[in-house]
């Protein structure tokens, strides 16, 4: 029965995952249906948390829009997932970063990873 399921899944994973961690600021093109068209939204902040294995893999972004935070949860290998793109990369100790919901202005940034 396992087997049957893994194989649905593998179906379902994309080929090309971008390779991005928590604390990165990525850009995330999401497919947006309003009525009968369909746009390219895209959603631009820091990655949170990434959570959950397989084609059930999740990652939160947050963003702040006009001075409230703004989360949202994308599914990794959803369709409504057009690209994401990385905008720059963080240097972060953590695997969920939920103590930037306390922090405004200057000190919810995250530091940049110089190589």
């Amino acid at each position: 029965m396992s087997n049957i399921i893994k194989e649905i899944e593998a179906e379902q994973l994309k080929d090309s995952v971008v390779d991005f961690a928590v604390g990165d600021t990525v850009k995330v093109y999401g497919k947006i249906k309003e009525g009968n068209r369909e746009r390219i939204q895209v959603f631009e902040g820091v990655v949170m948390k990434r959570q959950g294995g397989s084609n059930r893999e999740t990652f939160t972004v947050r963003k702040t829009s006009n001075g409230i935070g703004v989360e949202k949860t994308w599914p990794l290998h959803s369709p409504n997932v057009e690209k994401i793109e990385v905008v720059r990369r963080g240097k972060v100790r953590r695997a969920k970063l939920n103590y930037l919901r306390d922090r405004v202005g200057k000190r919810a940034k995250v530091k940049e990873l110089v190589k």
